[in-house]
């Protein structure tokens, strides 16, 4: 199963995500549409993503376009420049992934989602940004913007 996950960099919380049997450019495009409609951001966000062919993807693109966002991509073979969104995944595949059998795709659907709802935005701290969890940093963005 594949995970595509859009993080937003300032609070550090997974905004949109979702899940598929394969990584096509339709999986990125329903996790973007879901960050999109779940924050509803302003015009000129930075989206940064990595080179691969699903966020090049004409489709992809003109969705970028679509929401009025500006498109970043990585350096060619440079890992470093998506550090945030590889750390996540590294994350989720320590706290939750490894530790547990999964019986069914559909298991393991509804503990990540979970996982990402649940624990990830809602409890789990992030030095980054205070020792705060990424809900509490969005709701004091909310109240000081």
């Amino acid at each position: 199963m594949y995970l595509a996950s859009v993080m937003d960099l300032y609070s550090r919380k997974i905004i949109g995500f979702q899940m598929g049997d394969r990584m096509t450019k339709e999986l990125v495009i329903q996790a973007l549409d879901r960050a999109y409609h779940q924050q509803r951001p302003g015009n000129n966000v930075l989206h940064h993503s990595d080179r691969g062919s699903q966020y090049a993807s004409h489709e992809y693109q003109a969705r970028l376009k679509t929401y009025k966002m500006k498109g970043s991509m990585s350096r060619k073979g440079n890992c470093y420049d998506n550090a945030c969104i590889e750390s996540f995944h590294s994350v989720i595949k320590k706290e939750l992934i490894y530790l547990e059998k999964f019986k069914t795709r559909e298991q393991a659907r509804k503990r990540i989602f979970e996982y990402i709802t649940c624990f990830y935005n809602a409890q789990r701290i992030h030095s980054t940004i205070g020792y705060l969890t990424p809900n509490e940093c969005e709701r004091m963005y909310r109240k000081t913007a």
